[in-house]
């Protein structure tokens, strides 16, 4: 079925380096024309073309040559009618003349239509460039209109162009211009411009490219823009200066594309630019919004016109917070666990407290925060004995699981302690008149809040704290019991979701060099995610599954990433859920699951009011004093 990438929020951009003619205009025309009549089955918004397109970048002084100039004004005419039909936006680049000088320009064509002109505004002349012979700078501009065959057209470097309904804007530089110290991109995303259009012709030699897909990442990081950049091909090359087709488009600091380089065939790149992603960026970034742009533009309107397309053109990765690359996984895993350990010696040396209180259950989440606890003592030479590790086997508790927690204490060389809960919670079920045999909430969480009074008392007698073991899945579903597991000293676990906690304690496992250890790691890694609350089934198998319950972990941290990173509403978030997951969840399947999230994740906001201090480890927290604040009594 296809999707009106417009009401979702993407526009989709084609960059290219077209195989052109040194001093060709007509048979370059040819080749643009004959490339964007191609492109019309994949429904592109934008089509930019390179720097001095037209001519090629390398004719020097035939720029001053009256038959390539007029050559070029048909060539251009020649573009513009062809336009006529199209609601695509293409934009190309020509030497043109205005009052006496000759200026290296941008121009934007739709619908039949020269929308505006842009001149360069810094003029490279170091090195292989020598610009200045041929071309005036943006700044030596005296009129703010061109006359092109008799029509009159908005000429500058101060204009932005705006979508008639508001949705879309976009400015344009050229080549230098992003090398300079003040690109004019800045203010141009200053004003509004999402989508910032970058016609180049960047020469190679080598370690060029590596700089200047660098330099375009991160100045798409520093604007909160879509950068889209592309520079001429091979066949422009001559003499001592040759150029690849380097083409690329970079979103907010991300490459989503680029093409092969040093081709002689026409290579170009496409993607679907995300705007509601930046704006939601820009919105939420107070120094972005504290700015204002040195210039006064003027505004172009133009028309934004609606595509139908079969799909969105980019990838959206299954698990948002676990990075797909193995060595930047294996980074990433260090990191959080140098941030986590860190953060808990610092909590423990401003208390002067030499011992600590975790809850051992033999699960992923207590695990971790094992490791990160212990990794916290070793940094400030504290002796692993003040980690006090309790076990508390209760009406669900497997032998298995009862089993690794006994056994990685030991591993880690923690003080291990064994209590029973079965006998107070049934002294309790007495107190309160509950039936033993009502398996109800009642029955689960007042053994989790048991256990808790347990460690707090403990914390108490030790002269420590207690360190809290639930994930950001978790708390961003509500599953934990309102001051139970809900509740502790210092959560090091708080920043980092379901979906990363195996990859942590699986970095962990590799970077160990205990044979024992590692077996035991590597089994609690299987075993399936269960608050272990209610009594065990036939063969005291665990009966209680909680991606059975609630729904796979995967999903719900995506539907959290995207709600909370992005504030992406139902409909976009279960559209890119479909590219992520094809193949693995049914529609639906997605749909099903995010109706489970949502109600959930809004229900459950007076837990994560009350939640206590932990460390925030991602661009993804829901610490009421950090990052998310919303009313316990939304939706």
């Amino acid at each position: 079925m296809s999707k009106n990438i417009n009401n979702l929020g993407y526009c989709r951009i084609i960059a290219v380096a077209p195989k052109l003619k040194i001093a060709d205009p007509v048979y370059n025309s040819t080749v643009m024309m004959d490339f964007i009549a191609g492109t019309e089955p994949l429904t592109p918004h934008f089509v930019l073309f390179p720097e001095l397109c037209v001519t090629a970048y390398t004719c020097a002084d035939l720029f001053f040559s009256d038959r390539l100039s007029n050559l070029t004004i048909q060539s251009i005419a020649t573009l513009k009618d062809f336009s006529t039909k199209l609601s695509t936006v293409f934009i190309i680049g020509a030497p043109l003349s205005s009052n006496g000088k000759l200026f290296n320009c941008a121009i934007v064509i739709q619908c039949g239509k020269i929308l505006g002109i842009v001149p360069k505004s810094y003029i490279c002349n170091s090195a292989e460039y020598y610009e200045e012979r041929w071309f005036s700078s943006e700044f030596d501009r005296v009129s703010d209109t061109i006359i092109i065959q008799n029509e009159t057209i908005p000429f500058g470097a101060d204009l932005i162009f705006e979508s008639f309904d508001g949705k879309l804007r976009f400015g344009i530089e050229i080549c230098e211009d992003l090398w300079a110290v003040a690109p004019p991109s800045n203010d141009l995303a200053l004003a509004g411009a999402e989508i910032l259009f970058n016609l180049s012709a960047s020469n190679e030699y080598l370690g060029k490219y590596k700089y200047r897909k660098e330099l375009v990442q991160n100045h798409s990081a520093k604007t909160i823009s879509a950068y889209v950049y592309s520079s001429c091909g091979p066949w422009e090359s001559t003499s001592d200066t040759l150029f690849s087709g380097n083409c690329m488009i970079a979103e907010n600091g991300k490459i989503l594309t680029e093409t092969k380089r040093f081709s002689f065939e026409t290579e170009y790149c496409i993607a679907d630019i995300d705007l509601q992603m930046l704006r939601h960026d820009r919105q939420r970034n107070n120094s972005f919004g504290g700015s204002m742009p040195n210039t006064q533009f003027r505004t172009i309107k133009f028309d934004w016109n609606e595509q139908e397309a079969e799909s969105i053109l980019r990838h959206y990765s299954a698990t948002p917070f676990v990075p797909d690359n193995d060595k930047e996984r294996s980074n990433v895993c260090e990191e959080i666990l140098n941030i986590q350990s860190t953060a808990l010696a610092r909590r423990l040396l401003q208390i002067k407290s030499k011992s600590v209180i975790i809850g051992l259950s033999g699960g992923l989440d207590s695990t971790l925060a094992l490791i990160a606890t212990a990794l916290a003592f070793d940094k400030i030479a504290l002796d692993r004995k003040g980690i006090i590790a309790i076990t508390m086997p209760g009406m669900g508790t497997s032998e298995a699981t009862k089993s690794n927690a006994i056994k990685l204490a030991e591993s880690f060389g923690c003080t291990l302690k064994i209590i029973d809960i079965n006998n107070s919670v049934l002294q309790h079920f007495q107190d309160i008149g509950h039936d033993l045999n009502v398996h109800d909430v009642t029955f689960e969480n007042a053994q989790a809040r048991q256990r808790t009074m347990i460690l707090m008392d403990m914390a108490n007698k030790m002269n420590g704290i207690v360190i809290g073991t639930g994930d950001l899945s978790e708390i961003a579903l509500g599953w934990n019991t309102f001051n139970a597991d809900h509740m502790s000293m210092y959560n090091v676990n708080s920043g980092i979701p379901k979906t990363l906690v195996k990859y942590l304690i699986a970095w962990y496992v590799n970077s160990t060099l205990d044979k024992y250890l590692q077996i035991v790691l590597s089994d609690i890694i299987n075993t399936p995610i269960s608050p272990e609350l209610l009594p065990l089934g036939e063969g005291n198998i665990i009966s209680q599954e909680t991606e059975k319950i609630i729904g796979p972990f995967i999903l719900h941290d995506f539907f959290l990433y995207y709600t909370v990173r992005f504030g992406f509403a139902q409909t976009k978030i279960i559209s890119i859920a479909e590219i992520a997951f094809n193949g693995l969840y049914r529609i639906d399947e997605i749909e099903k699951w995010y109706s489970v999230y949502f109600e959930r994740f809004y229900k459950n906001q007076f837990k994560r009011n009350v939640i206590p201090d932990g460390i925030k480890i991602g661009s993804v927290n829901l610490s009421p004093r950090a990052d998310w604040r919303m009313p316990s009594d939304a939706l």
